[in-house]
C-alpha cells in the first residue's frame, strides 16, 4: 500500500482532501459557467459591468461555484441535505453584505471579496458540523 492510500485511509487527510476538491469544483464551476453566462450575454447582445453591478456579478459568481460544488458533491456520493446546506452557507456572506454595500456603509468594489474571505470558513463549519460525512468514504 502506498504511503498515499495510508493516508487517505486517515479521517482528517479525507476531510481536508474533499475539502480541496470542493474549492476547486468551485474554481472550475466560476470558470465553466461564467464563459457560457458570457457566451450567452453575447449572444443576446447583453452585458453588465462588475464595476457598475457589483451585487449582480458576485451573486451570479456565487451561484456558477454553488453549481460547481453541488455537481462534485453529487457525484461523490453526497445527499441532497448536505449539498443544500454547503450551498446555502456559500450565499450567506451575500445576505451579510449586500446590505451594506445597498447601504453605503461597504464599497461595491468589496462586495466579491468579502463574500469569497467569508464562503470558506463557512464552508469549513458546515463540514465540522457533518464531519462522518465529509470523512468517510462515498
Amino acid at each position: 500500500m502506498s504511503s498515499v492510500t495510508a493516508q487517505l485511509r486517515r479521517p482528517w487527510a479525507r476531510f481536508a482532501l474533499h475539502y480541496g476538491e470542493m474549492v476547486i469544483a468551485m474554481f472550475v464551476g466560476m470558470g465553466v459557467f461564467g464563459a457560457l453566462e458570457a457566451g450567452v450575454l453575447a449572444l443576446a447582445g447583453q452585458s453588465y459591468s462588475p464595476a457598475d453591478q457589483p451585487v449582480l456579478a458576485t451573486s451570479i459568481m456565487t451561484v456558477n461555484m454553488a453549481v460547481g460544488m453541488a455537481l462534485w458533491m453529487r457525484i461523490r456520493g453526497h445527499g441532497w441535505p448536505g449539498i443544500l446546506e454547503m450551498s446555502g452557507v456559500m450565499f450567506l456572506p451575500l445576505v451579510a453584505f449586500v446590505p451594506l454595500v445597498w447601504a453605503g456603509a461597504i464599497g461595491g468594489e468589496s462586495l466579491m471579496m468579502l463574500e469569497h474571505t467569508a464562503m470558506f470558513p463557512l464552508m469549513l463549519a458546515a463540514m465540522l458540523r457533518r464531519r462522518a460525512e465529509y470523512t468517510g468514504h462515498h
